[in-house]
């Protein structure tokens, strides 16, 4: 597979068994023309030559994971327990990046080479202290949200400061610029508001994580509770900050006025926030974290069909290996299609494809294989020689990934760590 890849001329075509381009259902016995890193045709009678015929695999578009935190990629299993309360987890991660030595690089290195090799052509990443994009990504190939934390005045002007030279950075340090206030109980709602003016002046997205777990729920309400506990105990909390009945709605007030916003699990929005999610859904997406949610062991996730039918945009994302058990997109799509049966496959695959795309803002360059989109595609193995449904070749759990195409040209992201059981 990789020989035929090989240094592939400027125009040339793939035959495939079957590709899903994305935007519409499956297509047998399919043709895709390439030129100069741009998909120009999906008619075999436009084939190029060389006509590169793959075999019998099935051609996705390249999979867009929309929330990483690659730091942690280095983990050979997940911090805690199953089921444990999320503060409880976070003095795990604080204690973690305490101990650990030489920051995060090795960690981002090490989660971009699983992703591509996990058939993942483009992610959104949470860029904390000391985060640097390797020279072996490929080129826009992260949106990285530099993460804000800051219940002080004080550390929220620091914040914003930082944010404004992070987005500074970003041409020549090679990645897409977004900004990320944490949470709600992390961030000052002055520095929220700033945070969301910076990036509808300079026209970045905006990611947050928004009504995560049940704790941060009755932090807003009550201003009291484990959360509260933890950054107390951490010497983080500020019982002025917050005001007193807050609720995610208040931050999703703010966050709709950014150009783009991910809205990060939502894994407790009421009726109320998630009609406000479809009403901005030109603008607003739902981040969901398939299993990270188990691992928590959270309330059942919301609807996937009625969210959609709602107009909710819902993409996925696999957070971290600090609660999963590795950065598989594709397990996390097998994962939903286990749990939400009767939601069709072309709704799940465009949970990591098209949705994505939109969400992070990137859809006019990625996330379906159509005529003009860059050629990022990924070329996936299976182990099915028929299906009734196209898509359960997709669902096979024996599928692998053979190749990956960033804008026509090949990237083996290497073997990936090896997978863990979940």
């Amino acid at each position: 597979m990789f020989e035929q890849l090989a240094n592939l001329p400027t125009s040339f075509s793939l035959r495939a068994c079957w590709l899903f381009p994305g935007i519409c259902g499956a297509v047998a016995d399919a043709t895709v023309t390439i030129h100069a890193g741009r998909i120009v045709s999906l008619s075999k009678a436009d084939a190029i030559a060389p006509v590169i015929d793959l075999g019998d695999v099935v051609l996705l578009p390249g999979l867009i994971n929309a929330h990483t935190h690659l730091e942690f990629s280095e983990l050979p299993a997940p911090l805690g327990q199953p089921g444990m309360a999320l503060p409880d987890w976070i003095q795990l991660v604080v204690a973690w990046r305490r101990e650990r030595t030489g920051g995060p690089g090795a960690g981002i290195a090490a989660g971009i080479g699983e992703s591509l090799a996990g058939g993942v052509t483009a992610l959104g990443e949470i860029a904390t202290e000391g985060w640097a994009l390797p020279h072996a990504a490929p080129p826009g190939y992260v949106t990285a949200f530099r993460e804000s934390i800051g219940l002080s005045p004080e550390r929220a002007a620091m914040c914003l400061d930082a944010s404004r030279g992070f987005l500074g950075a970003s041409e020549v340090a090679g990645y897409l610029p977004g900004l990320s206030p944490h949470a709600p109980y992390t961030v000052r709602p002055e520095l929220l508001a700033d945070l969301v003016a910076l990036a509808t002046e300079t026209h970045v997205p905006v990611a947050m994580h928004v009504a995560e777990s049940r704790e941060e729920l009755e932090l807003l309400r009550d201003g009291r509770g484990a959360m509260v506990d933890m950054l107390t105990e951490l010497g983080a909390w500020r019982a002025d900050a917050i005001p007193p009945g807050a609720r995610p709605m208040d931050s999703l007030r703010v966050l709709a006025q950014a150009p783009r916003t991910l809205v990060i699990h939502g894994n407790y929005l009421d009726d109320e926030e998630l009609d406000f999610l479809a009403e901005h859904g030109d603008r607003m997406s739902l981040v969901y974290c398939p299993r990270t949610h188990d691992y928590f062991r959270h309330a059942p996730y919301h609807d996937l069909a009625k969210l959609s039918k709602r107009g909710v945009r819902v993409c996925l994302g696999t957070d971290s290996r600090a609660s999963n058990p590795d950065l598989d997109l594709l397990a996390e799509l097998r994962f939903v299609a286990q749990r939400a049966p009767h939601l069709p496959g072309e709704s799940i695959l465009a949970l990591a494809t098209t949705n994505a795309a939109s969400a992070l803002g990137i859809e006019s360059e990625c996330g379906a294989i159509a005529v003009g989109r860059r050629a990022d595609l990924c070329v996936l193995r299976t182990s099915l020689s028929a299906a009734r449904d196209p898509f359960e070749l997709i669902w096979d759990a024996n599928a692998t990934v053979e190749a990956l195409l960033i804008a026509g040209k090949l990237f083996q992201g290497g073997p990936g760590p090896a997978k863990r059981a979940t």
